[in-house]
């Protein structure tokens, strides 16, 4: 299974990648109802970094640990060692399309677990994808333009 997602946020590339290599940015990015609890992971993520997780979705928990892997000026894999999934690869691209602008690109390759359980679990959250992504790149876009527009503001006072 293949699922990818674009959007374009008004901050640099340098900007979108730190924002992005912080642990605690998956949880401010993340959409309610769905609840992330870091149990652990550094605070700034570099290659073979691990980050154990929990999704809470409604009672149910999904814990989770990836391994970051390939970590760049333009992007990141985090690859799951252990979860819902037989398989998962997320590939984290940032293109500069000028000074102040990124283009965030996610690209995901997933196989769903053979155990019935967990293949209904993989399921659902493959359905929410859509959602789960738009809600992502809103967030990521009102996090990191607010920082941005401070900026400006506090560069011209």
């Amino acid at each position: 299974m293949h699922y990818h997602h674009e959007f374009t946020v008004r901050a640099p590339l340098a900007a979108v990648a730190a924002f992005h290599s912080r642990s605690a940015s998956m949880g401010a990015i993340t959409p309610p109802p769905i609840i992330v609890r870091i149990h652990h992971a550094p605070p700034v993520l570099a290659s073979g970094d691990q980050m154990a997780f929990t999704l809470w979705m409604g009672p149910l928990p999904i814990r989770w640990l990836a391994q970051i892997e390939e970590v760049t000026p333009t992007g990141f894999v985090d690859r799951q060692l252990r979860g819902p999934f037989a398989r998962w690869v997320h590939r984290h691209t940032f293109v500069a399309l000028d000074e102040n602008q990124t283009r965030v690109v996610d690209h995901i390759e997933a196989e769903l677990s053979d155990h019935w359980f967990w293949r209904l679990v993989g399921l659902n959250m493959w359905a929410g994808m859509p959602l789960l992504f738009g809600w992502r790149g809103w967030r990521t876009r009102r996090l990191l333009e607010g920082d941005a527009a401070r900026e400006s503001s506090n560069k011209r006072k």
